[in-house]
């Protein structure tokens, strides 16, 4: 059955609710509504979802939400940080309560390192909002998302980094992968740490699909 449209799911999304106390080193921020609901009827519509999602970090939720709702029947969350997880069960349950009549699905919490992650799978859909590497002690954050993305995923979504194509491509050029679909994205952030400025910024983004390869 196909999922909702593309705007009806960003509608879904919009009571996701954000972190209260976001932890700057794992450079917690709420992917946008808007901006999941793309990637999940993008992936609907590439036929990404008929098997299994892990949603890398999953933080808030929102993307592995955003897939149960667009249609996939089974859908993992993983993330080291323990209240993250507890958020993301609390914006499950939020959203299912709003989107009454809607099938049931398998949406699954995993507390666990992305980097030493337990899935032995190698044709899930991967989706992933990474830390950008912006935090010291954070550089190339996203490039041990993207290694994790290449040993279990068939194709994979992830959010970069204004800037990032280039990386992005060759990374998936060294691991047999294919970008195929890239288009940039705006991250809004209020002002959540002491380091910020601004009350609101935005932050220029970049979505990248890759098929990978055949494993081993």
């Amino acid at each position: 059955m196909a999922g909702p449209s593309r705007r009806a799911l960003a509608r879904r999304l919009e009571s996701v609710a954000d972190f209260s106390d976001p932890d700057a080193s794992l450079e917690q921020y709420l992917t946008p509504a808007e901006l999941a609901a793309h990637i999940c009827h993008l992936a609907g519509l590439q036929n990404d979802l008929e098997g299994r999602v892990v949603d890398l970090g999953t933080g808030t939720g929102m993307l592995a939400i955003a897939a149960s709702l667009a249609g996939a029947d089974g859908v993992v969350g993983i993330d080291v940080d323990r209240d993250a997880l507890e958020l993301a069960r609390r914006n499950e349950r939020t959203v299912a309560a709003a989107a009454s009549g809607h099938p049931d699905r398998t949406l699954e919490w995993l507390r666990g390192d992305v980097t030493r992650h337990p899935f032995s799978t190698t044709d899930a859909t991967v989706l992933s909002n990474p830390p950008f590497g912006a935090q010291r002690g954070n550089r190339h954050a996203d490039r041990e998302f993207l290694e994790t993305a290449s040993e279990i995923a068939a194709v994979s979504y992830t959010i970069h980094n204004e800037g990032s194509q280039e990386f992005v491509e060759s990374f998936a050029g060294d691991e047999g992968g294919d970008v195929t679909h890239a288009f940039r994205a705006e991250l809004p952030i209020t002002k959540q740490f002491d380091f910020h400025t601004e009350t609101e910024e935005t932050l220029e983004a970049e979505v990248f699909r890759i098929e990978w390869g055949p494993q081993g």
